[in-house]
């Protein structure tokens, strides 16, 4: 038996929700091809050029495939070929994107015999090795899609949130910033006249995103915390987040931790103009770069067909 399917980029944070909220994106996706194998164990095969390791206990997907075989008792083993078209280290849930997609994956293939928070725990298995932190906020929309709202860790309490028919437009200019990296420049502390700011902001994007209120989306999409810190790392950053809501963005910011920038559009036309105002300003200072233009993804990991 094999299982195809295809595992979405993410945007995490959603500019004020550090760690507690995210969106799935229609594309990019990964692929990912699984089968059961009569050897024990986990064998990868990669079909992409970023090199990553083929060693399971090295590897986001093969520590997830690892720990779902422990989980359900299974005494054979498990092939899983990738093939990435979500760029590691680009803010866009490359790690996410194969742990949620290993979990799905692999559940598919032993009988869907695990629970929605049951694939969350085990793919935040596979982020905590590639960022130290067993966080939820890319993994959950990726398997679940749409936005989601983590509440709580200990215990898991995932809010799945209404999501609005927006284009997002996302610029990845072609440097790296690591997660580990991101994390370690932010303040430990913070100011409570700046942590009530953003609960303000965090409770007007959901409740903007649940009652379809654009303007109170593109008001709440503010970050006094986290982004004039983690803003630093990425050229251009406020050249282009200005110019974008000059152009009719809603708003956006940093997608996860870098170096993405991501802008909510309410139409299609105003999403490609976006796209290209991001375009310009990186070509005109000399970064390579690549503009996605799509949508909310709805569903999460989906299983591909054979001709697919």
């Amino acid at each position: 038996m094999k299982v195809k399917i295809k595992s979405p980029g993410t945007v995490a944070n959603l500019v004020c929700g550090f760690d507690i909220l995210g969106l799935a994106l229609k594309a990019p996706y990964d692929i990912m091809e699984f089968e059961i194998i009569d050897q024990p164990g986990v064998v990868i095969e990669n079909r992409d050029a970023y090199n990553l390791p083929t060693e399971p206990e090295k590897n986001v997907a093969g520590v997830v495939l690892l720990a779902a075989i422990e989980k359900a008792g299974f005494n054979k083993g498990i092939k899983v070929t990738i093939e990435k078209h979500i760029k590691p280290g680009s803010g866009l849930g490359s790690s996410a994107a194969s742990a949620a997609g290993a979990a799905v994956g692999a559940n598919i293939l032993l009988g869907d015999i695990f629970s929605t928070d049951d694939l969350v725990q085990l793919a935040m298995i596979g982020e905590k090795l590639a960022t130290g932190v067993k966080h939820a906020d890319n993994i959950t929309p990726c398997i679940m899609g749409g936005i989601t709202l983590i509440r709580s860790i200990h215990p898991l309490d995932i809010v799945p949130i209404a999501s609005p028919d927006l284009f997002v437009t996302v610029v990845h200019p072609q440097i790296e910033v690591r997660t580990a990296d991101a994390r370690q420049i932010l303040r430990k502390q913070v100011f409570l006249k700046d942590a009530i700011k953003q609960w303000g902001n965090i409770a007007g994007l959901v409740a903007g995103f649940m009652t379809n209120d654009r303007g109170l989306i593109g008001r709440s999409l503010e970050d006094v915390i986290i982004e004039p810190v983690r803003s630093i790392l990425i050229p251009a950053f406020d050249e282009v987040k200005a110019k974008c809501k000059e152009a009719g963005a809603l708003g956006g910011g940093i997608s996860g931790s870098g170096p993405s920038i991501f802008m909510l559009s309410e139409n299609e036309a105003t999403a490609q103009m976006i796209g290209d105002i991001m375009k310009r300003v990186y070509d005109g200072i000399g970064i390579e770069n690549y503009v996605y233009v799509t949508t909310i993804g709805k569903n999460g990991v989906e299983r591909m067909s054979e001709h697919e």
